[in-house]
């Protein structure tokens, strides 16, 4: 089995202007390279944090905040709009910066580039009315009046991930810092770079010096500085870090919001297209090598397609162009790093050793780098597998036959994780239905994943090992804000008065409620 190959020169990354990039970080520890995953070419050197480093980056960060939360919603918001504006105009040189970093093809680069600009153009023309102060119900009609405001937590920390980040860090710091906070943000130590250019872009754009501040290093080592200095984490990551996150916030009795692993199920149901079945799979299982949250790992089939979909699946599967090439000629980039590789390629050795079949990959490609793995499909895998229930997170997936729509939605919800689902039909109404019955916090009939991710309006997030909280629309923004309820009286307290006693306070309260239920007042 081989997969077109496509491998081209790369031009010059001009580590001298990169190194500069990377001078923007809050550090004064000693300096690392910072090397693409595509050809260990070095694009920056970038000192680390200290702990030290976290403390003034923070205090820094919130002597700052206050005049920014002090503007108007709509001058804040028209950062984010002309943010926007540059970002479009600069986009190749954003896409470059991704792939360099993250070894990525540039389809998928440029996906997440489009993503932030989409980000900041929602979050732009939908703060005001996210944010506004609103009218509830008082207790009593006319006499009590109830506003509900929605006040900034003041600094919120971003721990970002390697696979996605420019999206996975910027999008959630777009929410927070349009919401009035600053931000003290933890990119991946091996991504550093992208955040610090989209900071600079925003400065540009009029975002306060300062007011957004980027440390770098080890999450082992300065993750928990950074979770001591602020007053909330937006954490993108693996389950097993984001539990340790989420105890170290109950400690100090801060919100957070994870967005965790995730095993995916897609389900192909009997009456499905299965051209476009296989075709949307294909995109939902090796994006970005598979290095996607919402990628799907797992394919479900109805009994009487299994044939026929695993033929059209393995075709398109066999057909990619892998590569590292910054052009669209590649269509699946690298792995981020060797002990990736080495994750995923025990994943696929263990499923074959205990008697899984390879319909197609399942070996490295060092023709085309050291960290090109094939996407791989598998037929025949069991429980005992590591990949059968575990994370992969990279460019494998296992087909299962299902008698029915039962069936599917069973196997779709015997897993520890809740994050994304798929669900191929061709009545939308049928795939709906389903989509309703799985415990995902996103599904998406006939998508893989980027109806509910590019639907910025669309809450996104995990049930189960998946996550806490979502990100995007209105619960995006809102978990940034501390909600603060004002309460006016007028004409009469809300105790006895004028020469009452309790007694007739008490029956005159009974009568009041009771007329209150008769006339429908919640």
């Amino acid at each position: 089995m081989t997969h077109s190959r496509v491998s081209m020169a790369l031009p010059p990354a001009g580590p001298a202007d990169l190194t500069q990039l990377a001078d923007r970080v809050a550090a004064s520890g000693p300096r690392v390279e910072l090397c693409s995953p595509y050809d260990h070419e070095v694009l920056a050197t970038i000192r680390t944090s200290t702990r030290e480093d976290v403390r003034t980056a923070a205090a820094a960060a919130r002597q700052v905040q206050p005049g920014w939360a002090g503007r108007p919603v709509e001058q804040r918001a028209r950062v984010l709009l002309d943010f926007h504006d540059r970002l479009m105009d600069r986009r190749d040189h954003f896409v470059d910066l991704v792939q360099r970093e993250s070894g990525k093809s540039r389809l998928a680069a440029v996906e997440e580039v489009l993503h932030v600009a989409v980000t900041a153009r929602y979050y732009g023309r939908t703060a005001q009315r996210h944010l506004r102060s609103e009218r509830g119900l008082g207790l009593f009609p006319v006499l009590t009046r109830l506003d509900r405001n929605y006040l900034p937590k003041g600094l919120v920390g971003v721990i970002g991930p390697w696979n996605y980040p420019f999206t996975m860090m910027v999008s959630d710091a777009l929410a927070a810092v349009v919401a009035g906070n600053a931000i003290l943000a933890k990119p991946d130590a091996q991504t550093p770079l992208v955040s610090l250019a989209a900071v600079e872009l925003l400065e540009e754009c009029g975002l306060p010096s300062g007011l957004w501040q980027v440390v770098n290093g080890d999450g082992g080592q300065i993750g928990p500085a950074l979770i001591d200095q602020v007053d909330y984490v937006c954490f993108t990551g693996s389950t097993a870090t984001g539990t340790k996150i989420a105890e170290q916030c109950a400690q100090r009795l801060i919100g957070c919001s994870l967005e965790l692993g995730g095993k995916n199920p897609l389900l192909v149901l009997a009456d499905a297209d299965v051209d476009k079945a296989a075709e949307g799979a294909v995109r939902s299982c090796f994006s970005n090598a598979g290095q996607l949250c919402v990628s799907a790992e797992r394919i479900y089939v109805s009994e009487p397609l299994m044939a026929e979909f695993c033929a059209a699946f393995v075709a398109r599967t066999r057909a990619l162009k892998l590569g590292r090439s910054m052009g669209f000629d590649s269509e699946m980039g690298c792995l981020i790093d060797a002990a990736h590789l080495q994750r995923v390629e025990r994943h696929v050795d263990d499923a074959r050793r205990k008697g899984a079949t390879v319909l197609t990959g399942g070996q490295r490609r060092p023709d085309l780098g050291e960290l090109f793995f094939e996407p791989t499909v598998l037929t025949g895998v069991t429980p005992e597998m590591d990949c059968y229930a575990d994370e992969t997170f990279g460019p494998v997936v296992s087909i299962y036959p299902v008698a029915d729509d039962e069936e599917a939605v069973a196997r779709a919800n015997d897993s520890a994780y809740g994050l994304n689902a798929s669900v191929w039909t061709s009545d939308p109404e049928r795939g709906r239905r389903v989509a309703a019955r799985i415990r995902c916090g996103s599904v998406n009939v006939n998508e893989g994943f980027a109806a509910t991710f590019g639907s910025i309006d669309a809450p996104m997030g995990g049930m189960k090992g998946s996550g806490l909280g979502r990100r995007q629309g209105i619960e995006g923004i809102r978990r940034f804000v501390e909600v603060q309820s004002v309460a006016t009286q007028s004409g009469v307290p809300i105790a006895p008065s004028h020469g009452m006693d309790a007694g007739t306070f008490t029956a005159v309260m009974t009568g009041v409620l009771r007329v209150l239920r008769r006339i429908g007042r919640p």
